[in-house]
Order: C-alpha cells, then structure tokens, then sequence
C-alpha cells in the first residue's frame, strides 16, 4: 500500500525545488488547478503550465505536453484523474524528472509504484499548496 514521504520529506522536497510543471493548469481562474498554481508562484516557485489548448496561463507559456517544456523540471504537479497518471508517469520516467505530485483526491496505486520504482520521488492525495502552508511557513 503506497505511503505518502515523511513531513519532513515532504519539507525538504518543497524547498529544494524552483520549477513545477502543472499538469492539467486550467486558465480558468475559478479552478483549483488556476489557484493553487497561483499560490505556488507567490511563494516563489516558477510555474510552467501543461495544457492541451491554452497558449499562456498565469504569464507563462503553456506546454501541450511535458516532452515540450524545454527547460528542466523539478517537480510535475498533477491536477488530472486518475486514469491519466500512468501516461504521465510514463512521460516524467522518460524525460528523468525525479518528483511528481499528485494532487489532493487523486490516486492511482499502480502509477505510484512504477514511479517508485523508476527512481521518483512521489507524493499523492495530498495538497501541494496546503503542505507548502504547513512545512513551509
């Protein structure tokens, strides 16, 4: 059964990166996707959007897929139903990125492992904005 990493795991995963890919960042600012994207790049973090149709979202350029963004990763924050995780882990194993979160409500037990086992750091069901709140203020 998958186990989220430690709070100070957790912690230490927040502060050591700078780059978050968000996956499925709506350019509607009523999403949850829009807001706590917006929430990470006022505490710092650059934010690089993932989305199929949008050009730009919160002043960034818009990627349709992770194998676009040009730049180095750090982390691929994931705001898609479960079903879409393995595709994306997939591509994050592919690419070398290390850490991928999964946003609250989210869970694909089967994805989860195989990042593990590809070496990433994984973190799912869980709030990546809540927890920067939490371990990070």
């Amino acid at each position: 059964m998958f186990e989220n990493p430690s709070d100070e795991d957790r912690r230490a995963l927040l502060r050591r990166v700078k780059v978050i890919a968000v996956v499925g960042l709506s350019p509607n600012p009523a999403r949850p996707s829009h807001g706590v994207a917006r929430s990470m790049q006022r505490f710092g973090y650059s934010i690089i959007p993932i989305h199929p149709t949008a050009a730009e979202v919160l002043g960034a350029k818009a990627y349709r897929r992770l194998s676009e963004v040009p730049d180095p990763i750090d982390l691929v924050n994931v705001f898609r139903r479960s079903e879409f995780i393995g595709p994306i882990v997939e591509d994050c194993l592919a690419l070398g990125i290390k850490a991928i979160w999964i946003q609250e409500g989210i869970v694909n037990e089967e994805a989860a492992r195989r990042a593990r086992e590809g070496g990433m750091t994984v973190v799912m069901d869980r709030c990546i904005y809540r927890d920067h709140r939490q371990l990070c203020s």
